[in-house]
């Protein structure tokens, strides 16, 4: 445990992004071998949109990265937050308690909130708008949405009041478990089942990414399928039933050009058709 907090508290940049860009290489290997939709799609160009929207998540995060050092600093040297008024305990437990917080606030709660705030949405539905989920939707967020999220993390360092070598791990994890749970891969139905009583698993996650009302508000959780479950807001549906995208955005030249997909949270909202 000491090793890993050593690593994950002078982590290089060159090593976080190694982490980013191995996840993507592999899972897309992987999902090309043993996919769970062929999909009609060029993997290259639709990658290409994506891939913008990870490069600016990846600025956004950057540039504001002094924001959430400081704030990880501050919590430990003024004894503030959930882990620093807690009474000593081992550290495995220590880090998982810390990783859970985090996926609490930082995920669930955020995820949960863009979709019942109309204007958050707005930003969160570029997201949504894919209609060929793979692994590089993982990271398909609109700048703005980079923002809020940011926030959101941020304030999820306060509460918990988390060391950055936590933040670090935790932002790690994180990565690899959305390029997963959003892979098109195809996982046996029970090892699937089984792993979504602990993380969030591939079939769980696309459930989310079903077109209509209620599933398009469901399944909200990133690492761990707990939160989902405490809260109510799992479900299910048969993988032959999903259709991706969100139902006020199915044509190709909203869904599929990146000059619109960087106009949508500007857009006249739109309300679901269906539900």
């Amino acid at each position: 445990m000491n090793e890993i907090i050593s690593y994950f508290s002078t982590i290089p940049s060159s090593h976080r992004s190694l982490i980013l860009v191995g996840g993507i290489t592999i899972f897309w290997l992987i999902e090309n071998s043993f996919p769970l939709f062929r999909m009609p799609y060029k993997k290259w160009p639709h990658a290409g949109i994506n891939f913008f929207f990870t490069f600016t998540t990846i600025v956004v995060n950057f540039i504001l990265a002094f924001i959430l050092i400081k704030t990880a600093n501050w919590t430990i040297e003024n004894h503030f937050g959930l882990l620093q008024w807690i009474s000593p305990i081992p550290i495995w437990l220590y880090t998982i308690l810390g990783l859970l917080l985090l996926d609490l606030i930082g995920a669930y709660l955020a995820h949960f909130v863009q979709h019942k705030f109309k204007y958050l949405w707005q930003f969160h539905i570029v997201h949504h708008t894919d209609t060929w989920i793979d692994t590089t939707t993982a990271n398909r967020h609109h700048p703005g949405e980079s923002i809020i999220r940011f926030v959101f993390t941020t304030l999820g360092v306060l509460i918990v009041g988390a060391p950055m070598w936590m933040v670090f791990l935790y932002q790690s994890l994180s990565v690899v478990a959305s390029q997963f749970n959003h892979a098109n891969i195809s996982l046996p139905e029970k090892l699937d089942t089984f792993l979504s009583y602990f993380i969030v698993s591939p079939n769980m996650h696309k459930v989310h990414h079903h077109y209509v009302l209620p599933y398009t508000d469901s399944n909200y959780g990133n690492i761990f399928s707990i939160w989902d479950r405490i809260f109510g807001t799992f479900t299910s549906l048969p993988k032959e039933e999903l259709i991706y995208g969100v139902d006020t955005h199915m044509k190709s030249e909203e869904n599929n050009t990146l000059k619109n997909l960087l106009k949508i949270p500007f857009q006249k909202s739109r309300s679901f058709k269906n539900s």
